[in-house]
C-alpha cells in the first residue's frame, strides 16, 4: 500500500536574483511499514525532502501525494489536518515543551484532535509505556538525559497512532548508548504497529537498522537500495 508517492518533484528557493534547485526529477514511492533511511551529506536535500513529504513545505514542479492528499493543493488547514491526524514528526533538537511535563508533552499532539480526557490518558500511558518512560510521567525534560528527551519525543510522535513518522536526524545530539536504545525502541514500534518511519540521516547507526536506503546528491537521488 503506497502511503507517499513521488514524481517528477522539483523544489527550488530563490537566491539573489535566480533560483537553486534543491530538489531535482524525485521520483519515489514509500509504502506501510517501510523503516527507510534518506541519507547524504549536508546539503543534498535530505532535510527538504523530508518536510516536504510532511506537508510542512511544498515542491515547486511535479506531484507529492501523502495519503492521497496532493500536498500542494492543500490549504494551510488542510495540511495542517493531515500533519495532526497522519504524521508524526521526530526532531534531533526533541522540540519538548520545558515547561511540561512528559505526560503533557506527550499528551499535547490528542488535545489538538479533540479527544476525551480518559481516553488521552490511556493512550499516553501506552505511548510512555512502549518507550518504558511510565515512571516519568511528572518530571520535566531539564530533569530528563538526553536519551529519555528522545524516547519522549518518539511516544508524542507515536501518540495518536500516525501512519507515517518522520524523523530527523534523531541521533545526532545522543551519545552511541542511548542512540542504539531509541533506534531500538523505533524499530520495535515498526514491527509491531506497522507505522511507516522515515528518517534524514547520516549517521551510520541508524543506516545498521533500515530496511531501505535512499541516497540523495546534489539534490538528486543517487541510489534507492532494499538492505533486507
Amino acid at each position: 500500500m503506497a502511503l507517499i508517492e513521488v514524481s517528477s518533484m522539483v523544489k527550488q528557493f530563490p537566491m539573489g536574483t535566480g533560483m537553486f534547485t534543491a530538489l531535482k526529477n524525485i521520483n519515489l514511492v514509500f509504502s506501510k511499514g517501510e523503516f527507510t533511511g534518506i541519507v547524504g551529506p549536508s546539503g543534498s536535500g535530505k532535510t527538504t525532502l523530508l518536510n516536504i513529504l510532511g506537508s510542512l513545505d511544498t515542491q515547486t514542479e511535479g506531484e507529492v501525494k501523502v495519503m492521497d492528499n496532493e500536498v500542494s493543493k492543500l490549504s494551510h488547514k488542510a495540511a495542517a489536518q493531515l500533519r495532526s491526524k497522519q504524521i508524526g514528526f521526530i526532531f534531533q533538537t526533541f522540540n519538548l515543551l520545558p515547561h511540561y511535563t512528559v505526560f503533557e508533552n506527550v499528551e499535547f499532539p490528542l488535545l489538538l484532535l479533540n479527544i476525551a480526557p480518559d481516553k488521552r490518558r490511556k493512550m499516553v500511558l501506552e505511548s510512555l509505556e512502549w518507550v518504558d518512560l511510565t515512571d516519568k510521567i511528572k518530571s520535566k525534560p531539564r530533569q530528563l538525559s538526553g536519551g529519555e528527551c528522545q524516547r519522549v519525543a518518539i511516544a508524542r510522535a507515536m501518540v495518536k497512532r500516525p501512519s507515517i513518522v518522520l524523523a530527523d536526524e534523531p541521533t545526532a545530539n545522543l551519545d552511541a548508548d542511548n542512540s542504539y536504545h531509541v533506534l531500538r525502541t523505533m524499530k520495535k514500534l515498526n514491527e509491531e504497529l506497522s507505522t511507516t518511519f522515515i528518517f534524514s540521516t547520516h549517521d551510520y547507526k541508524v543506516i545498521e537498522y533500515l530496511n531501505r536506503k535512499i541516497t540523495l546528491r546534489d539534490g538528486q537521488i543517487a541510489s534507492d537500495e532494499n538492505l533486507v
